[in-house]
């Protein structure tokens, strides 16, 4: 007999659960789209953005998920033909880079396998580069496949004075990890409300530095895409290039609200690290005599809205806590061998309870399945908690 039914405990890295009170926000009928309250709330929305992402910048927002937030940042960065680096760290700074080359931009690739990207490195390729032909530097905070950690403020000091610009994919990360765009120097960020936005997915940003808008359009640059109509618009649809998404924007004003005036930015990036850490805990338990072990070995350079982890059997323990347990944890999407791989997501909407939860079924498949690993995980992920309790505060980076 299952012992599934219950509410559904969700671990996948995106999309993450919606907070009760962001549904209710956005169930509702459709207002007049042609009145003032609605372009109020939409210009309060906007306000929040840029406070989650530390900026004055611009903001572009568009209807669409984070691959369209990919291609609005370079249909208004790039001619064809331009010189994009790419820093990958895993699968989605992959699939990033391949996107942009399907556009026209001519791409080159600094591949770190499933490790962060290392500043020397770029510093030495940009130093290559004197005449400046790098139109742009792209890297994902946390690429979301490999849970790693991207160092942007070293990435951006290994840049030095060469003119590129600076562009970050913050999807799996912003409302999650630290993110200070005007002070680190980032000149385009891009993110989707689906993550640690706690919301529905559908609606994806791009914030982006005036020395970014400066560049101008391109041929890429369709009025779609175009970042300039967007921004800072004093019309509601505008900003969203037609009929905005409402039932979206009520969700998104009451998530911010949420995150930025109730617990607070530095509070939720302190909250995110603090279950990463019992994450890690727990799974350093488990490795003990087996082939389980945390995918990225520096805790430097480990995500905190996911944990990736190499497991043998990771498939038909997947199963077994959906089935038996009704948790669903995430595939190892781009691991070596995908089978022997998961990922349990930490991120937007989630607490203590409901981790350890996540990690009590993790410790039942294992014993069920008769999967090897050592003992006292709980505990030790407990132990993590405690330890923490009253000293985390504003996450690392």
């Amino acid at each position: 007999m299952s012992l599934a039914p219950g509410p559904d405990l969700i671990a996948i890295p995106g999309p993450s659960p919606v907070p009760a009170r962001v549904l209710n926000a956005a169930h509702r009928a459709s207002p007049d789209i042609y009145a003032d309250d609605l372009a109020q709330v939409n210009l309060q929305v906007m306000a929040q953005l840029k406070r989650l992402a530390g900026t004055r910048a611009n903001l572009a927002p568009y209807i669409g998920n984070g691959h369209a937030g990919w291609e609005a940042a370079s249909a208004n960065m790039f001619a064809p033909g331009d010189l994009a680096l790419v820093l990958t760290s895993g699968h989605f700074g992959r699939s990033w880079a391949e996107m942009t080359e399907g556009l026209g931009v001519t791409v080159e690739r600094l591949d770190f396998g499933a490790l962060a990207p290392d500043p020397a490195r770029l510093a030495a390729r940009l130093a290559q580069d004197p005449q400046g032909r790098i139109r742009a530097v792209m890297v994902c905070q946390t690429d979301t496949a490999s849970a790693t950690l991207a160092d942007i403020r070293a990435i951006r000091a290994a840049m030095g004075d060469h003119p590129a610009l600076l562009v970050v994919d913050a999807i799996a990360s912003l409302g999650c990890a630290p993110m200070r765009m005007d002070d680190w120097g980032v000149d385009v960020l891009i993110a989707a409300s689906q993550k640690g936005l706690m919301c529905p997915p559908g609606t994806v940003f791009v914030w982006f530095s005036d020395r970014a808008a400066a560049r101008g359009r391109t041929s890429l640059t369709s009025p779609w895409w175009d970042w300039h109509l967007r921004a800072g618009s004093d019309a509601l649809w505008r900003w969203w290039g037609g009929t905005p998404p409402v039932q979206q924007i009520f969700a998104l004003s009451e998530a911010l609200t949420m995150i930025l005036d109730e617990e607070g930015l530095e509070a939720t990036w302190a909250r995110h690290d603090r279950l990463a850490r019992a994450t890690w805990a727990a799974v350093d338990a488990w490795s003990v005599g087996g082939g389980i072990r945390l995918s990225v070995a520096d805790p430097a350079a480990r995500a905190c809205s996911v944990t990736a982890v190499t497991l043998p059997g990771a498939d038909a323990l997947r199963a077994w806590v959906t089935r038996e347990c009704g948790v669903t944890l995430g595939v190892g999407l781009g691991a070596p061998d995908p089978s022997g791989a998961l990922r349990i997501a930490h991120m937007g909407h989630t607490n203590a309870g409901v981790l350890l939860g996540t990690l009590g079924a993790i410790e039942a498949g294992l014993t069920a399945l008769g999967i090897p690993h050592g003992t006292g995980a709980l505990e030790a992920a407990a132990a993590s908690i405690a330890r923490s309790a009253g000293t985390a505060v504003g996450g690392r980076h």
